[in-house]
């Protein structure tokens, strides 16, 4: 059954663009290795929580949007080896194609899917 690996992170609004071409160049490396689809998500409706929310989780700051996204790949074996190709892949460098976000404050994960329905 297909893996998933997904994330979340908090990117500065005026970067909207710049995530915008970070994501499309990004998500033709992952294709390329493997990966079904790459879905990015840029925030719209995303509300702050008392306990939990996803602008909590990522530390969002007022001039930051929310962004969610997935990868799907075949299984994860399939992923494993794919996302290995992507890390060392030159098109995948800070220098090629830098992270317009701060990266310490991706929350990422892989998930076995369990409903698709």
């Amino acid at each position: 059954m297909t893996y998933v690996d997904g994330f979340v992170a908090a990117v500065p609004t005026t970067n909207r663009e710049m995530y915008i071409k970070h994501a499309s160049d990004a998500a033709v490396v992952f294709k390329e290795h493997g990966a079904l689809k790459v879905v990015e998500c840029w925030g719209d409706d995303v509300p702050e929580g008392k306990v939990t929310s996803f602008p909590m989780a990522v530390k969002r700051q007022p001039d930051e949007t929310v962004v969610f996204g997935w990868i799907a790949w075949p299984s994860r074996e399939e992923r494993d080896r794919g996302m290995a190709k992507v890390m060392e892949d030159p098109r995948m460098q800070p220098d090629v194609n830098p992270m317009p976000f701060d990266g310490k404050r991706l929350i990422y994960g892989g998930f076995e899917v369990i409903v698709d329905e």
